[in-house]
């Protein structure tokens, strides 16, 4: 539970601790009333849970998932204001998080590998693997593209084709008709 009566209201000054009380009560100063230049950030989960993180405005994203998610840091998304924080070198200032803001944290469950991209690793690395498009997502045109083409011949030049080959065509054209319907009929 939160002891907001121990909290100044924004626009009074806090008084001044002295060295005792700040030994006695450290632990109590810091749940209570933050350091100076500090502010609070809600960090709230899918399960509408919270967590109060207590950071500094020139704090960086990568600062704040390494300081509160260890070891999870590839793993967890956070988003302000409907936009996914993807750069963990933005500072919380620059992205305009001041206190009491709310973050929303998401854990994926997918493992990114997290590979050294150099001589040892052979080269590749996942910004080149962006650049082209997967194979199987040129198959299914491609082959359309082939049939077209063999329909095309098989109709001007049918001297050509005996009757095998044109059953066989058929075949496979209806067989392929198939596989395109049953994968994104759906």
């Amino acid at each position: 539970m939160l002891d907001i009566q121990g909290v100044p209201k924004r626009g009074q000054p806090v008084p001044p601790v002295s060295e005792e009380e700040e030994m006695l009560g450290a632990g109590d100063a810091e749940q209570t009333q933050p350091e100076e230049g500090m502010i609070t950030v809600r960090l709230k989960f899918l399960n509408e849970t919270e967590e109060l993180a207590l950071v500094r405005p020139d704090d960086t994203i990568g600062t704040l998932k390494s300081k509160y998610f260890p070891g999870q840091e590839p793993q967890m998304k956070l988003i302000f204001q409907g936009q996914l924080l993807h750069d963990s070198t933005q500072t919380l200032r620059s992205l305009h998080i001041t206190d009491n803001c709310v973050i929303h944290c998401h854990r994926s469950q997918a493992t990114v590998s997290s590979s050294p991209v150099g001589p040892e690793s052979g080269g590749t690395s996942q910004e080149h693997a962006g650049l082209t498009p997967p194979i199987g997502n040129l198959m299914i045109p491609v082959f359309v593209v082939m049939l077209a083409l063999i329909w095309y011949f098989r109709i001007n030049y049918r001297q050509f084709f005996t009757a095998p080959a044109t059953v066989s065509l058929v075949g496979v054209t209806v067989f392929f008709s198939f596989l395109v319907f049953g994968m994104y009929g759906r």
